[in-house]
């Protein structure tokens, strides 16, 4: 058995990325649905003076997936901002994704 092989067996993955997705979509709008079975992430481009904005991608996971992504970028959020500073977001107030809202609880 070859080495690719064994590797392949041991649980790692390769992914190969095709030269034309390797230059990536820009995309500076979401538009995140879902269904009982699936979440739709569809990634748009909107452009000053431009009356509609075009999807450029559209990314299907199932609700585990959704979540994992979820949690990836939550993580990823954090190590950029602890290397680069917080992330600013103009006119917009303090959020969380946590499932009730933080600092304003009662005993």
């Amino acid at each position: 058995m070859n080495d690719s092989n064994k590797n392949n067996q041991q649980g790692q993955l390769q992914i190969e990325l095709p030269q034309e997705t390797a230059q990536g979509e820009y995309a500076n709008f979401a538009i995140i649905t879902h269904s009982s079975s699936d979440f739709v992430i569809d990634f748009a481009r909107v452009l000053p003076g431009m009356p509609k904005a075009q999807v450029k991608s559209r990314v299907i996971l199932a609700p585990e997936h959704a979540k994992r992504l979820l949690a990836a970028l939550q993580e990823n959020i954090v190590r950029y901002e602890r290397e680069f500073g917080a992330i600013k977001i103009p006119n917009q107030e303090p959020r969380t994704i946590a499932p009730f809202p933080v600092g304003k609880g009662e005993a």
